[in-house]
């Protein structure tokens, strides 16, 4: 069998002074969003266009093409379809 990825762990060294200054950066931008999405009335709302827009994109990836319209009438009616 022909590994196309390497290893896990990987051989390198991954706690850099770098590296681990691109955590602490990241965790504050991660908490900053934390904070703004707290003041959405419906962070689920924001969650969800993720979810469609990797829909849209598996889709494409199959060659089959969709429009976001398509996406969100399959969403909305789907409860009345099952």
């Amino acid at each position: 069998m022909n590994n196309l990825l390497p290893e896990l762990p990987p051989a390198i060294d991954l706690e850099t002074k770098q590296i681990l200054k691109k955590t602490i950066t990241a965790n504050r931008k991660l908490a900053e969003l934390k904070g703004i999405i707290n003041t959405i009335p419906n962070a689920a709302i924001l969650i969800n266009t993720l979810y469609i827009q990797e829909a849209k994109d598996s889709s494409a990836i199959e060659n089959i093409i969709t429009t976001y319209d398509e996406i969100y009438k399959q969403n909305l009616f789907t409860d009345l379809i099952n």
